[in-house]
Formats: structure tokens, sequence, C-alpha cells
């Protein structure tokens, strides 16, 4: 299996990102976003996933937080596609349920190499803290975009929005975590696809 971390630096006139990413990590973080709450959210992902993961962003949040959280999920998916290479190996798909008292989340995904978020999460409020939900979906858009995923993402129930918000990030990291793993069985010098090609 080919070499799974990489690092990206993506700089704009808006943004300036750096994300270093180890999929054979133990659930280590370092981020510096400006973004407390993503932060939290992003923790999950390293945490469930058992990647380490660290993050440096810098964005023009006087203006708002959606240009930093679109770019974040850009490139942390670029780095998810530079570690994953060829695919070799892998199990390629994975989900994860994941409950929160109340809230029940539900994530899938697929290394399929075709870009698509399906995405059913609603939330009772629109901020938690000073942190606009809608930029959630902006996040996994830009991921799902330069990563090439397929991913599934939907909130079966769930009445707190910081509850919600929790079990979608922690059931993407579980879900990404079984989906990039090394499968034992599979051979290691083709990708998980009929085609040839992933």
């Amino acid at each position: 299996m080919q070499k799974r971390s990489a690092e990206v630096t993506r700089e704009t006139r808006e943004t300036g990102i750096t994300v270093d990413l180890k999929l054979n990590g133990t659930g280590r973080c370092e981020l510096d976003t400006g973004l407390p709450f993503l932060e939290h959210m992003l923790e999950q992902v390293a945490r469930h996933g058992l990647f380490d993961l660290r993050v440096r962003a810098c964005g023009d949040l006087r203006v708002d937080a959606h240009h930093t959280v679109e770019d974040l999920g850009i490139t942390l998916g670029q780095a998810l596609a530079r570690a994953l290479g060829d695919k070799h190996g892998i199990r390629r798909f994975g989900q994860a349920y994941v409950p929160l008292d109340e809230a029940l989340s539900r994530v899938v995904v697929d290394c399929s190499g075709r870009p698509g978020l399906h995405y059913r999460v609603v939330y009772p409020r629109a901020r938690i803290g000073d942190f606009d939900v809608d930029l959630l979906r902006e996040f996994f858009q830009g991921l799902v975009n330069h990563a090439s995923l397929t991913l599934h993402i939907d909130c079966l129930q769930g009445t707190n929005s910081h509850h919600i918000a929790e079990t979608v990030f922690k059931a993407f990291g579980r879900a990404l975590r079984v989906a990039v793993e090394a499968d034992p069985r599979a051979p290691q010098d083709v990708p998980p696809s009929t085609k040839g090609s992933l």
C-alpha cells in the first residue's frame, strides 16, 4: 500500500490553509482556524477516524466564515485524495451510525472517484453559538468535490443542533476510517472496482 499521508497548502485572496493528514494515525489533531466550533467537529473526525490531522487556516472571517469553511473542505479533500493515491487494497466503502443523546445520524461513504453529496440534515437552529450551520454543507461539498467521494449524510432524528452536528462528524470519521483502511483479503495491486480504476 502506498504512502498514506499528504500535506496540502491552498492560498487564495480570501484564505490561506494548510492541511497535514495521516490516514494511519491515532486520532491526534492540532487545529488553528479561528472557528472553534468547526475545530470541535474536525476533532471528532480525527478522533473517531483515527487520523492524525493538522490544520492551519487564516481567512477573511471579518466578512464571514463561508470562505474559510468551504476552503477547509476543499483542502482536506485534496489531502485525502493524495493520501489515498491509487486506492489499491482499500475497503472503499464505509458506513456508520452514531447517536448522541436524542440525535442519530448515518453516514455512508464510497471512495468512488466520482464526487457526489447527498446531505439530508435539518438543524432546529440556524446558528450554534456564532457558527452558521449552513456552512457545514459547504464544508462537505468542498470535501467531496476534491476527494472524489460519494457521500450520503442523513440525520435520522434529533432536536439539539449541536448534537446533530456532532453525530454527523463522528459518523463521517468512523465511516471514512472503514472505507480507507486496508482490506487484508483484497489484492494490493488493483483497486476495488471491476473497472480497473477508481
